[in-house]
């Protein structure tokens, strides 16, 4: 039922202080430009004690690190500083606050600024520093090149050394060293030109972000950037199949390859660097004779260039082959083809058009996965 109406109160209306026109005007416009009352709630004097205390932090960033929440305690001091040992790096405090006092009870507020500025080295960023978000403990924020190491790979390259040996030499994948060599070469090319860069924008996120710093010395060892000889999953070896092989029968990379494929490589021919695996050969088998892994080293080295002049060369007779339209707009390229080049299922390597391949029939319904016979 519908909820009941009270009757007014006549008495109380009756009563009531009239009020003029005038009066509710001006409150009206005193409304218009007053501002709501700030209410100190306790949420409130949370944020901005942490906001004058811990979160201070913040406001300055530590040069030269990451600065993120998860690499300070809740009082702003500087974890991986106090667990290195540092009476007076370790407990230091960023920005303003009251003072904390280290085991020696001595104040140390403003201490790792102190040290920044003498030149103290700071420890490095450890796994749990690189934790951008707290909430979120499985995300770890990964490195980038520092500016440093791309100008050394650029030179690296720009001096004649291959991509191969470079990407060995810093222990960076070679994808990622053609692509800082390019990059590298338009910048320099657009400086050249007097066309503007985002420097500012740049430097401001790569002091956001954990980087690998290049060699300081170039004899010693680089520090690892990422993984350089993962193996590259291979579209032959995505089939599920069954294969099966006597007792007597030594089974091993190679064989299993050759099951896979006819022509395919074993695993430690497919990896980015094989020449890796036959050095550590070579210094397994010739333990303290440093000459035959550098005769070695410098007969792949050899070879490779061999290889990438021979490939050059075939690329320049394609080209001088093919026959070039130019207009205002586009340049096409004619190239003369046989028929016959395709093959007898007209899906050869040296065929011209797309050719699609064969869906395997692995995971097909009706198909006998279990091998009937032993080859």
């Amino acid at each position: 039922m519908p909820p009941r109406l009270h009757k007014p109160d006549l008495q109380a209306l009756m009563t009531a202080t009239p009020i003029c026109s005038r009066c509710l005007l001006l409150k009206a416009q005193s409304r218009l430009f007053a501002s709501s009352p700030h209410h100190s709630t306790r949420l409130r004097r949370s944020m901005y004690h942490w906001l004058n205390g811990p979160g201070s932090a913040f406001k300055d960033p530590l040069p030269g690190s990451t600065n993120y929440l998860n690499a300070y305690d809740p009082a702003g001091n500087l974890i991986r500083a106090r667990t290195r040992g540092d009476p007076t790096l370790g407990g230091a405090r960023r920005g303003g606050g009251d003072e904390v006092e280290s085991a020696t009870g001595a104040p140390r507020n403003n201490a790792l600024e102190q040290n920044v500025a003498s030149g103290t080295p700071i420890p490095m960023e450890t796994h749990d520093d690189l934790m951008p978000f707290p909430m979120n403990r499985l995300f770890r924020s990964q490195p980038v090149l520092s500016e440093e190491l791309r100008d050394e790979i650029h030179k690296m390259v720009q001096d004649g050394m291959s991509v191969r040996t470079v990407s060995e030499k810093l222990e960076v994948d070679m994808q990622r060293v053609g692509a800082v060599y390019r990059l590298k070469t338009i910048e320099h090319q657009w400086i050249q030109e007097g066309k503007k860069l985002a420097t500012p924008y740049a430097r401001a996120v790569n002091e956001m972000l954990p980087k690998t710093p290049a060699p300081p010395n170039p004899k010693k060892r680089a520090i690892p950037h990422e993984s350089i000889n993962d193996l590259p999953v291979h579209s032959a070896t995505t089939n599920q199949l069954f294969h099966p092989v006597s007792e007597s029968m030594h089974f091993n990379r190679t064989s299993a390859a050759k099951v896979f494929a006819r022509n395919l490589l074993p695993a430690e021919h497919r990896i980015p660097h094989p020449e890796m695996v036959e050095l550590a050969k070579v210094a397994q088998e010739h333990r303290g004779r440093d000459d035959m892994v550098i005769n070695r080293r410098e007969e792949l080295v050899k070879m490779e260039k061999e290889l990438l002049d021979a490939k050059q060369e075939r690329m320049k007779a394609r080209e001088a082959a093919a026959k070039k339209i130019e207009n205002p707009r586009w340049l096409f390229r004619f190239e003369e083809i046989k028929a016959e080049s395709v093959g007898k299922d007209g899906r050869a390597r040296g065929g011209i058009g797309a050719r699609y391949g064969v869906p395997p029939q692995d995971r097909k319904k009706g198909q006998v996965k279990i091998p009937t016979r032993v080859g």
